[in-house]
């Protein structure tokens, strides 16, 4: 918009403010700071008012732009009346596009070098810019400097292309305009494919995924910048200062223009009010924001999702969009940029496809009309032929115009299901397809299931991605588990997936585990029901519909016997393999549970999660090929263990009727709940001295459980275990698996799993020296107290409250009472925990300790006083503590 056609525009604006007040604030012979900050407070409250009112983001935003722009020259007539120069407005406040929050950047642009006087005087402006309550990023260039610094870095040459004339010299401010233009700097197509690079960068760093949970409106995949670059192309090339010139210039349709806009007026509304929320410039659409804004824009719980989930999914659907106009519009300026003087030749495919510059397109504009089949025809093709670089933008959009064929019809040809198939049967482009054709919206139109869970949120902790993103992550993961560029990630379940007789029920599997979320019901069986009904229709036998069927109902199981089940007990083990049935089935679900923990969020996948869920696909395929009828027993698994740790500890030289007497106090569950690696290491470590008296603490960097191991040998005391968990709580460590075992001579033989705060293996040998010493401490310390942890819950953590859930029930010998904890995660539960079992006779024996997302999930075995389970109202009691003590804390 020129200025004289935005003066005329803003108007109106004139209206909403009291340009009375600020005219007194200037009438005086010094400026009026107080009436100033006064103007500036009541005009942003007749915003925020407006705002609240539904009034017109666009308008909105050039208001307060408009209002800036009145301050500005006033302060420059001011200080800066005979100045020679001009005040300039760049970036986003060049483009009148100013929230409540965002940058007031501005540029004086001086005539000549400036000298002693001139420095003093653009210093005494900027401070009285300050004083009345603005906050600007300032520039002060020459006309040289803006050449000089527009030439050595695209992002200030592409704040000055945006420039804005507020006040001063016409005439130098057009001068820059012309130094800095397409004809002096950056040519069209240098500029066009520096910014090309700049917006893939922008994307790596958000992972390339539009949908993750906490997104940021304005830098992320899908956002506003990727408005903004289409704006740069079109005013640097030709020289555009409308973005509805992209229809008059044949770009975008009307409608595609129209969905243009109502996107990016979407993403204002929402900035602006994380802005104004905020009272600070805020682009992360943070949890603690969600809610607020879906109350604030009306929204409402129905249909099984809450009113924050509605209004992220229409979020999520406005940055798809957003993102699939920007490719396409990125393609075409490419084709009118790069690629102007060289048309091509068109190198057939086949009677339907040509490529083109190494971009696939039809081959001629009514090819989807006379064969719909092709729709899906080009994805599979864009995988067998490596050498494409993408798909011409004249085709995407044929792509776009043509969805519509894709109805019942279409998806009963025996054509489209098996190109669909075939898609999932490519050695390569498996996921890169997928996401294409969920971009072009053809995934949702052809299978609707898949359009149900496009910006699906799942409103927790324990997933980073919406349920699409999720289920295109996973597939990713498995696909990546069968390329040879990753084999090395990681190779045990490289080995595994180079032996499954079918990769593409694989996929599938991922493809259809999350299918049945945001419906209600068990989302498992339901996708499940899905998974068999969609295979059959393509043809696959009832073998294969079964298999994934199967692994789609049960894609839990695993995960869940490994982090909530005692997978050191044969009976665990036993049970899990008769659900398992096959080797196939084994192998198969073991590459879909660490595809899916791998896909749910970045940091949960760590070293001990990896040894668990390996040491469990390890016992099963034991128990497997010793045969269902013939199961491990307990006895068996003890005597192995102990037959291993004693011949290691006798070849290190420890005293055999010495290890035999100690070992008698041990308990049985202690050799089924630890290896004979780590018996060795326990007992070696008790040994050292020549007695069996005393406090041990020992600590191993790195074990095979996949964590750090903290040893503890100690006579049992009241709130041993809750000042255990609680220093290592206070040192930022996170407990991942605790084995607390007591022997008949009443010590502790207590080990503990742990993390650092970025779920890697604590290696620094100070930081493991500090803990063993303070432990010592603790432990050699006569104190009775409770050892208070300080550290605050994650701010993510506070928005997320779990109801506290307390279930009993007896162990497999019926001597012991499980407890089943469900409730919010924080700093120091554990030993919060154990201080309530102290306060109620209740003695911890065993603990199994897992944690899913903000929610924990622990069981712990134990005994009353007596030795004995506890009693229907020592279960009574004991659950009220909790429920109250956990209430009290959250």
């Amino acid at each position: 918009m020129t200025e004289a056609a935005l003066q005329d525009h803003n108007r109106p604006y004139q209206e909403w403010f009291d340009l009375d007040l600020l005219e007194r604030a200037f009438a005086g012979p010094e400026v009026s700071l107080h009436t100033c900050r006064t103007f500036l407070d009541s005009s942003q409250q007749i915003l925020s008012e407006r705002f609240l009112g539904g009034s017109d983001i666009e308008a909105l935003i050039q208001a307060r732009s408009w209002l800036i722009d009145q301050l500005l020259r006033r302060c420059w007539k001011r200080l800066l009346g005979d100045f020679d120069g001009a005040l300039v407005a760049v970036g986003g406040y060049g483009r009148s596009e100013l929230l409540p929050g965002s940058d007031i950047d501005i540029m004086v642009l001086l005539g000549r070098p400036a000298n002693g006087d001139t420095g003093q005087r653009i210093e005494a402006f900027l401070m009285l810019l300050w004083d009345i309550g603005l906050e600007v990023g300032h520039s002060v260039r020459t006309l040289d400097d803006c050449t000089q610094q527009a030439g050595a870095d695209i992002t200030i040459a592409t704040n000055l292309m945006e420039a804005r004339r507020l006040i001063g010299s016409s005439t130098l401010y057009e001068t820059m305009r012309d130094r800095v233009g397409p004809a002096q700097l950056w040519p069209s197509r240098e500029f066009f494919e520096a910014k090309l690079a700049e917006q893939k960068q922008r994307y790596q760093r958000f992972d390339d995924a539009m949908y993750n949970l906490e997104p940021n409106v304005k830098e992320g995949p899908g956002g506003l910048r990727d408005a903004q670059m289409i704006g740069w192309v079109l005013k640097r090339h030709f020289g555009s200062e409308r973005l509805s010139d992209v229809v008059e210039r044949g770009f975008l349709t009307p409608a595609e223009y129209s969905a243009l806009m109502d996107g990016q007026r979407f993403l204002w509304k929402v900035r602006f009010g994380l802005h104004q929320m905020t009272g600070r410039r805020e682009d992360r659409l943070l949890f603690d924001h969600q809610r607020t804004l879906a109350r604030q824009f009306e929204y409402q719980d129905h249909d099984h999702k809450l009113a924050v989930e509605w209004f992220m999914r229409d979020y999520y659907w406005a940055i798809q969009e957003l993102s699939r106009l920007n490719e396409m519009l990125l393609q075409l300026f490419q084709e009118v940029i790069l690629y102007a003087d060289d048309p091509g030749d068109p190198v057939p495919i086949n009677r339907r496809f040509q490529a083109r510059r190494g971009f696939l397109e039809v081959s001629n504009e009514h090819i989807f009309k006379r064969y719909p089949f092709a729709l899906l025809e080009l994805f599979l093709i864009m995988q067998q032929q490596p050498g494409l670089k993408g798909v011409q933008a004249s085709t995407i959009r044929l792509v776009r115009d043509h969805r519509y064929l894709i109805d019942d019809s279409f998806r009963a040809d025996i054509r489209t299901r098996s190109l669909f198939m075939e898609i999932f049967r490519q050695p390569r482009g498996v996921t890169q397809e997928l996401r294409r054709m969920n971009r072009y919206g053809v995934l949702a139109a052809y299978y609707p299931g898949f359009g149900d869970i496009v910006g699906q949120m799942q409103y927790d902790l324990f997933h980073a991605y919406t349920v699409d993103e999720h289920t295109l992550f996973v597939v990713r993961n498995l696909r990546r588990f069968s390329a040879p560029k990753s084999a090395d990630e990681l190779p045990f379940c490289s080995r595994i997936a180079g032996t499954i007789p079918k990769r593409e029920l694989l996929y599938l599997a991922g493809f259809f585990h999350d299918i049945g979320k945001g419906r209600g019901g068990n989302h498992s069986q339901l996708g499940a029901t899905d998974a068999r009904e969609f295979l059959h229709q393509h043809g696959l036998s009832d073998y294969d519909c079964n298999l994934v069927a199967w692994l789609v109902e049960n894609h839990l199981l695993m995960s869940q016997t490994a982090q909530r089940r005692d997978i050191s007990d044969p009976d665990v083990i036993n049970e899990f393999t008769r659900q398992i049935g096959s080797r196939t089935r084994l192998d198969y679900l073991y590459l879909l549970t660490v595809g899916d923990i791998r896909g749910t969020n970045p940091t949960l996948w760590n070293s001990w999660k990896d040894a668990l869920l390996k040491d469990l696909y390890l016992a099963t395929r034991g128990a497997l090929q010793r045969g269902l009828e013939n199961p491990l027993h307990r006895d068996e698994l003890i005597e192995d263990i102990k037959t291993a740790a004693r011949r290691n500890l006798i070849e290190q030289g420890i005293d055999e009727e010495l290890l035999n007497q100690l070992w008698q106090s041990f308990p049985a569950e202690y050799f089924l709940r630890h290896s004979a690696g780590e018996v060795s290491w326990h007992t070696q470590v008790i040994l050292a001295s020549g007695s069996t008296e005393g406090v041990r603490v020992d600590l191993r960097a790195t074990t095979e459980r996949g964590g750090s191991a903290l040893f503890i040998y100690a006579p049992v005391t009241d709130r041993l275990f809750s000042r255990t968990t609680a220093l290592l709580s206070r040192m930022g460590l996170t407990v991942t698996d605790a084995r607390i075992i007591t022997t008949e001579r009443g010590y502790a033989l207590d080990t503990y799993v742990f993390l650092d705060a970025s779920g890697k293996p604590v290696l620094d040998v100070y930081q493991s020296r500090e803990l063993v010493t303070r432990m010592e401490q603790e432990l050699a310390s006569k104190s009775t107290g409770a050892l208070a942890v300080t550290r605050p819950m994650p701010r993510r953590a506070t928005h997320f409250r779990v109801e506290t859930q307390v279930r009993f029930h007896l162990d497999r010998t019926g001597t012991r009472t499980i407890v089943e904890l469900f409730t919010t995660d924080y700093p120091g539960l554990l030993s919060e925990v154990a201080r309530v079992f102290q306060d109620q006779d209740t003695v911890l024996e065993n603990a199994r300790i897992a944690t899913f997302g903000a929610q924990a999930e622990d069981v712990f075995y134990v005994v009353n006083s007596a030795g004995e389970p506890l009693t229907d109202a020592q279960q009574t009691r004991l659950r009220d503590a909790l429920v109250a003590m956990l209430d009290a804390t959250g």
